[in-house]
């Protein structure tokens, strides 16, 4: 069985051969996410702690997370779920796929493991070198997360970090960083000061015209009220000057 053994602290990665039938014993019938320890796999990786992240048969369908049964089974899986890539699909679109339980067998031709603790010793190529990272977070709260940094330090000087030097196709050396995202510049907070102006005088508009609107109904009303009173005194002097003849004849 083959072992990919990963470090997160120093972004290395080894494959392992372990052919013993002892050491194999210890991580059989252990679930992914279940912790190992090192000095069972070999006096090499004493006071190391390992942790299962998953694997893949000799066929190559991999360990899916919560299967129980025996052998393999077919799940309708969806975008965004392990073990389903879902690219280039329809919205909504799921598919059937093959996968494995989430139990360590004998069935497994690869398990991938990632380093918990680190141990006595080092190990060469994975503990004792550090592979710089390519890409680095882009969100400036994620960048004041990773480098511990407080309010007020600015986060445009600590991206130079992730600053890559390469030759583009036209033979020019170019040199690019993260786009910082969501920074907060004298600029961004005019913006939205200039925003929050503009909503505030929506309202204020929207309001004056409803009042507006109100009044020139109410106007409306009076004045049709005065037309109506008018209009009834004038009928009661028409009714009054035809009822004086007929009573004199």
């Amino acid at each position: 069985m083959k072992a990919n053994i990963a470090c997160p602290t120093t972004g290395c990665q080894k494959k392992l051969e372990i052919d013993d039938d002892q050491k194999l014993r210890n991580l059989y019938d252990k679930r992914i996410s279940q912790e190992v320890l090192g000095h069972l796999l070999g006096e090499e990786f004493k006071g190391y702690v390992f942790k299962i992240m998953g694997g893949c048969d000799k066929q190559g369908f991999p360990m899916k997370q919560g299967v129980l049964t025996n052998g393999r089974v077919r799940l309708l899986l969806h975008k965004g779920t392990p073990c389903f890539r879902g690219n280039g699909r329809r919205d909504g679109e799921r598919r059937r796929k093959s996968v494995r339980r989430c139990i360590v067998s004998q069935d497994l031709s690869v398990i991938n493991l990632v380093i918990v603790k680190k141990g006595e010793h080092d190990l060469p190529g994975l503990t004792d070198t550090e592979k710089p990272r390519m890409r680095g977070p882009k969100r400036a709260s994620k960048i004041k997360k990773l480098f511990n940094l407080g309010e007020d330090d600015d986060v445009r000087t600590y991206v130079n970090t992730y600053r890559r030097t390469f030759t583009n196709k036209k033979g020019k050396t170019v040199s690019k960083a993260p786009k910082i995202q969501r920074l907060v510049t004298p600029l961004t907070l005019q913006r939205k000061r200039a925003r929050i102006a503009d909503k505030k005088r929506i309202i204020k508009k929207k309001s004056e015209a409803a009042e507006y609107q109100k009044l020139l109904a109410q106007r409306l009303k009076e004045q049709r009220d005065r037309r109506s009173e008018s209009m009834a005194k004038r009928r009661s002097k028409l009714s009054s000057a035809t009822k004086a003849p007929a009573a004199s004849a």
